[in-house]
């Protein structure tokens, strides 16, 4: 036999190693759901699923009877395994059970299955294949198609809109309950993300992004759960600080995570990039600067001249300001100063450039006040106006020459 036959007999012989995935489906008093949770999403692994697979049932502190209903479960069903916890939390279940697995990607997934299982397969292969490091379910990328209120609908966007103004995130939907990772990559990235509630999602992501990583987004069929135990209000309130946190880490360099793989930046360079850098970029920047400003002026003296109907004039102007002033920031970014990423301490810099921008209005809505006794409204928008105006050169010049030529600056050269 001959050494090409021997080799070619050594590899029909030898089985070549598949992928093995972990699916986790975190619980808190489900014992009513999860019967027929692991009953659909177990046929569903069990259809030609062309990787070898687990399922992880993560009981989360229940007091009813989902963990003595999930180890009858397992005792018929040799893929399906069960770990309890003490502490309620979706973010501690994930870290635990991700931590845990010898899978090569982990994945988890509401027991609610509001998710269609059709998307499960194209969010892990690209983790599979080594071509992204995370993958998430997005409600909001073109292509999914979703059911639910008009009230989650709004919430959703907002929040989503709120993450990429404050963090310039390229990712649509950070909160979907579909979401998978390569293990490797996964493990680093748990030791930094402290949160154990719903913002473990948000800010694992965020960490992901801040370090090079590529996620990857697969659109998705959702259907509301009517039957969702979420506190939107406390969830709110702890996904905001969440934001203000780990945008903290990134000002002090603790959001770095050491041993992961270094992807290129997927985003081109800005169209306008090249003309930025030659002597008419100032004029470019005028440009863009008016306009935005000018789009900011006017969605400022609307608001204002509608909160003025209920509250007093400092109010009225320091909530309309904050109402335009995340977008104004993030758009300068963008447009204006060309800047592909952010970063903790450009943020920082904005609401001092902001604060000084209100002192500026708001002092001459004071002065009106001390001028005319019982100006008209008509005036106090006009007075605002002018203000504006200068309180908007004023930010020209402190993000070209301090906010945005410090982080200009910071960049590496290409």
């Amino acid at each position: 036999m001959s050494a090409v036959q021997l080799g070619a007999e050594s590899q029909r012989r030898v089985p070549q190693r598949t992928a093995s995935i972990d699916v986790v489906v975190p619980v808190h008093n489900e014992e009513r759901a999860l019967p027929g949770c692991i009953e659909v999403l177990g046929e569903h692994l069990g259809a030609d699923w062309p990787f070898n697979w687990t399922i992880t049932v993560v009981d989360n502190a229940s007091t009813d009877a989902t963990l003595q209903v999930a180890q009858q479960l397992a005792e018929s069903m040799p893929n399906l395994r069960v770990l309890h916890l003490d502490r309620k939390g979706r973010g501690l279940a994930l870290r635990t059970a991700w931590g845990q697995s010898d899978a090569d990607v982990v994945a988890y997934m509401d027991v609610d299955l509001s998710t269609g299982l059709d998307a499960l397969l194209p969010l892990v292969a690209p983790l599979v294949n080594g071509h992204s490091d995370l993958a998430i379910g997005s409600r909001l990328a073109s292509g999914s198609r979703t059911v639910r209120g008009g009230q989650r609908e709004m919430i959703s966007r907002c929040y989503n809109a709120m993450i990429r103004w404050t963090h310039g995130a390229r990712f649509s939907d950070a909160q979907c309950g579909f979401k998978a990772a390569r293990t490797d990559v996964i493990r680093p990235l748990l030791e930094q993300v402290r949160d154990d509630s719903w913002f473990f999602d948000t800010e694992l992501l965020l960490l992901a992004e801040h370090n090079g990583l590529r996620v990857h987004e697969v659109p998705v069929d959702w259907v509301e759960d009517v039957d969702t135990r979420v506190n939107v209000i406390r969830t709110a309130s702890d996904d905001i600080a969440g934001l203000v946190r780990v945008a903290r880490a990134k000002i002090r360099g603790t959001a770095r995570v050491e041993g992961l793989p270094q992807r290129p930046d997927p985003r081109p360079a800005h169209p306008q990039a090249v003309l930025a850098k030659r002597e008419n970029g100032l004029l470019w920047q005028l440009v863009s600067f008016g306009a935005i400003g000018v789009v900011s002026t006017v969605l400022t003296s609307v608001l204002y001249a509608l909160l003025r109907t209920w509250w007093p004039p400092l109010l009225a102007n320091l909530v309309a300001l904050i109402g335009t002033t995340v977008w104004n920031t993030e758009a300068n970014r963008r447009y204006t100063f060309l800047q592909r990423g952010t970063s903790g301490r450009v943020q920082l810099q904005g609401l001092i450039v902001f604060a000084l921008y209100y002192v500026v209005t708001s002092g001459a809505l004071l002065g009106l006040q001390q001028w005319a006794e019982n100006p008209s409204r008509w005036l106090e928008v006009l007075v605002l106006v002018v203000s504006s105006v200068i309180g908007t050169a004023l930010r020209f010049v402190l993000l070209r020459s301090w906010v945005f030529r410090a982080a200009e600056e910071r960049e590496p050269s290409c």
